[in-house]
């Protein structure tokens, strides 16, 4: 795939060479890596306690990784737009397979639980960076489809991340989960190391607020981990609870201050207030809540409730990720004809028709039932996710592409986080948990059912967020990517 004649000028200003075929690929790949680890570990975490003991630190071995991701996508996205897209994706790269390593060496839980630190701050850079990149080299009227590419990593990793898991860990080893990732790691940085090629920007580096940084990560550190933990290691009247909760509270409002007085702080706070690049924030933050409220609970549902298989279950809820890719890439057609509003608008309708089908599921539904609504979200997803991110990257220059997109995946991992501690709660009100960590009981049903109507609610604040894009047709000129 090379680069049409009005790219010419973008290619010229960014200095790439050669084909741009290569280097979707190579983020095809980094993605995949980031996509894989949060899923292949799931099925083997039994196999690595056996081995490692300390099997009630477990769940530290996702809520390490995800936490240590989240946290540093908004620095990454700030030092992108100063250093360079590269620079910092080289960085992501190094840092996830220098974790990889150490974690299929690993010879302790808590060394385990560490290296799995390292991984979440290398993927902190790959995922904001490959979204960059591909909004850098490709034309508005591509991008759709270069989304949906990306967007299908991640459906094909939700399938096979488990599978995967299973497979190393019962036939092989649990450790070889981890070697995976180095070739994979080692062609993608090779491929972008020779590929793509940006040019040195002019004048002087804007200087790095160290001390915004240190702030915003400490203060979104302290916040996620409460939302991930609250509820499960520790009451949420604890005063563990109250202790981490008053520090981010704290660390955030001293962010705020140093934001407001630094000429170039490490996050503008300033881009929020603009209309476009809030409502697609607001937007991210309910996709953040609906995924995670689906993959967390629909599963649990058909087996819980329906009485179906894991493997069953897992059927169900792939059905999201059939959908959503599909919708991600025919989105472009429809965006380009409407407009970034009326797309957004359409996508977050089916999503909350797909919601109003979940409110009908009960005892006696059918496992198609529950495909068919969990798809029909997906279509939703596709199709909103994708106008709300590039009306966001077409609102701005390159200077702040980097730290918008940063701050959409940042805002959706708070949405994740904030879906754990809401329908974690919602649901531990009208349930028990059973020997195995999952709601069970009586309740259960109508838990289920709570969490449905969570997801409805959110989706209909999507759609109130997506009427806020832009109304106008999107132009794709090369002044408007540049």
């Amino acid at each position: 795939m090379t680069a049409q004649p009005a790219d010419a000028a973008v290619d010229a200003r960014l200095g790439l060479r050669g084909d741009r075929g290569p280097i979707l690929g190579a983020l095809m790949l980094s993605t995949a890596l980031v996509a894989l680890d949060v899923t292949i570990l799931a099925t083997a975490s039994t196999t690595v306690a056996r081995e490692l003991g300390a099997f009630e630190q477990v769940p530290w071995l996702f809520s390490a990784y995800t936490l240590a991701q989240a946290v540093t996508v908004p620095l990454y996205g700030r030092l992108a737009d100063v250093f360079g897209r590269k620079r910092v994706m080289m960085v992501g790269i190094g840092l996830f397979l220098l974790g990889s390593v150490l974690c299929a060496v690993a010879w302790s839980m808590p060394a385990l639980i560490w290296f799995r630190v390292l991984q979440g701050l290398g993927a902190g850079a790959i995922m904001p960076m490959s979204m960059t990149i591909a909004g850098d080299i490709y034309t508005l009227a591509e991008r759709a489809k270069i989304q949906g590419y990306l967007a299908s990593v991640w459906a094909a990793s939700s399938v096979l991340g488990p599978t995967l898991g299973g497979v190393f860990s019962q036939f092989v080893s649990w450790r070889w989960i981890f070697w995976v990732n180095v070739p994979i790691a080692a062609v993608a940085a090779v491929v972008l190391w020779r590929r793509f090629h940006e040019k040195e920007r002019e004048g002087e580096r804007e200087p790095v607020d160290y001390l915004g940084a240190a702030l915003l990560t400490a203060g979104s550190t302290a916040l996620v981990l409460g939302l991930l933990e609250g509820g499960t290691a520790w009451g949420w009247s604890s005063w563990q609870s109250i202790g981490i909760f008053v520090a981010s509270a704290v660390l955030l409002a001293a962010f705020t201050v140093s934001a407001r007085r630094s000429a170039h702080p490490i996050f503008d706070l300033g881009l929020l207030r603009r209309r476009v690049v809030g409502a697609s924030t607001a937007a991210s933050l309910m996709i953040g809540v609906i995924t995670l409220g689906l993959t967390t609970y629909v599963p649990i549902y058909a087996q819980g409730v329906l009485g179906t298989g894991p493997l069953v279950a897992g059927f169900a809820l792939a059905s999201l990720m059939v959908g959503w890719p599909l919708a991600s890439t025919l989105s472009g057609r429809v965006y380009l004809s409407i407009g970034f509003r009326w797309t957004g608008a359409i996508g977050a309708g089916t999503v909350v028709a797909g919601s109003l089908l979940t409110l009908g599921l009960g005892t006696g539904s059918q496992f198609w039932h529950v495909s068919a609504a969990v798809f029909v979200i997906g279509l939703g997803m596709g199709m909103v996710s994708v106008p709300t991110l590039l009306a966001a990257q077409h609102s701005v220059g390159w200077g702040e592409r980097g730290a918008v997109t940063a701050t959409n995946m940042f805002a959706r991992s708070i949405g994740q986080a904030v879906g754990v501690a809401a329908l974690g709660a919602a649901v531990n009100a009208v349930t028990t948990v059973g020997p195995n960590g999952t709601p069970e009981g009586p309740g259960l049903a109508q838990a289920m059912h709570l969490v449905f109507w969570c997801v409805t609610a959110c989706a209909a604040l999507l759609t109130v967020t997506a009427l806020l894009l832009p109304r106008d047709h999107p132009s794709d000129t090369v002044g408007a990517r540049a």
